[in-house]
């Protein structure tokens, strides 16, 4: 199918098709109804390299995904899915390209011109991508905040706030004795942003509130021995945090042998609540409002100048069962 065919049956020329496939050209409403009419009608689909030529674009950005050991992998995918959602919104595909790669894998799609841009996640505080982004003719927006923004087009959830919320939520509750229960230590030894910034906020928080707050970074296979170590170390705890989704099931239970449940003991989730947990208050993490911010935003660099910053989303923390005031 050509664009002469839908030319021949919408009953205009070929470049009335043309301009109302690109937008170059101001077409009436009734003949651009009638072009995407037969266009509907006749299964046209533009020639993706024809159109590439045309435009000076792939209809392609990239996003770089983390896929390693220490990352909970169906978060990770929940951004992937709201990108690529997003993506197609304005009528772009998505390559992904896997954290491995590293800053070699953003030169060769730059240098291929392959995409039209990239989004990065899983941002370190002193990324070794950042300084290539830098460089590269190929606009870029990071999901993750680094040390150094400057020039930088980024967005995420204010994960500082995030901390200190669930600090005062306690707080505000009578609680003076609290965990955070973190990510692997990989995470930290790396400064991988989103869970630095979340501790950073934690620590100011209870500072201010003056309650005793400690950190522990933990796997899923060493849950069950950090909340053993726990009970027979704290004895005044009455306040968790968990900000690691795998963990929290075998937290939970091994809390549970030692008869530390809600609200003896209250908890609260930073992220999803993993099926099969009881309801826990939680601070939602809204990875399908940071995808489709971090798309509008590429788009809008794709597009044209675009001023860089950092947007940073409120967290919303909910109340539920698992947490009550200290009587």
């Amino acid at each position: 199918m050509r664009i002469s065919d839908v030319a021949r049956h919408a009953g205009v020329s070929p470049s009335t098709v043309s301009y109302v496939l690109s937008g170059k050209r101001s077409i009436s409403e009734s003949t651009r109804r009638r072009v995407r009419e037969s266009i509907e009608a006749l299964g046209y689909q533009p020639h993706a390299g024809a159109r590439s030529l045309a435009s000076r674009r792939s209809n392609v950005i990239a996003l770089v995904i983390p896929l390693r050991g220490d990352v909970h992998v169906p978060v990770a995918m929940r951004f992937a899915v709201s990108v690529v959602t997003a993506a197609r919104a304005h009528d772009h595909d998505v390559l992904l390209l896997t954290q491995g790669e590293g800053p070699d894998g953003l030169r060769r799609v730059a240098g291929s011109a392959m995409v039209d841009g990239v989004i990065v996640m899983d941002v370190e505080a002193d990324d070794a991508r950042v300084p290539v982004l830098r460089a590269l003719d190929l606009p870029s927006v990071l999901i993750g905040v680094p040390e150094d923004t400057e020039d930088l087009t980024c967005v995420d959830l204010d994960f500082a706030a995030a901390g200190a919320a669930c600090v005062h939520h306690f707080a505000d509750l009578g609680h003076v004795d609290l965990a955070f229960v973190g990510q692997p230590p990989s995470v930290y030894e790396r400064r991988t942003g989103f869970a630095e910034r979340t501790v950073t906020g934690f620590r100011q928080a209870a500072a201010e509130r003056g309650v005793r707050a400690t950190l522990h970074p933990c796997s899923p296979d060493t849950a069950r021995d950090l909340a053993e170590e726990l009970v027979r170390e704290r004895p005044g705890l009455t306040g968790l945090i968990v900000h690691n989704e795998p963990s929290v099931g075998p937290l939970l239970d091994a809390f549970a042998e030692h008869g530390r449940v809600p609200p003896e003991l209250s908890v609260i989730a930073i992220g999803p609540v993993p099926p099969g947990a009881p309801p826990l208050t939680s601070v939602d993490l809204p990875a399908e409002e940071v995808g489709a911010r971090a798309v509008s935003l590429l788009m809008d660099k794709i597009d044209g100048p675009a001023h860089p910053g950092v947007t940073l989303l409120e967290p919303r923390l909910t109340p539920r069962e698992s947490t009550a005031a200290l009587v």
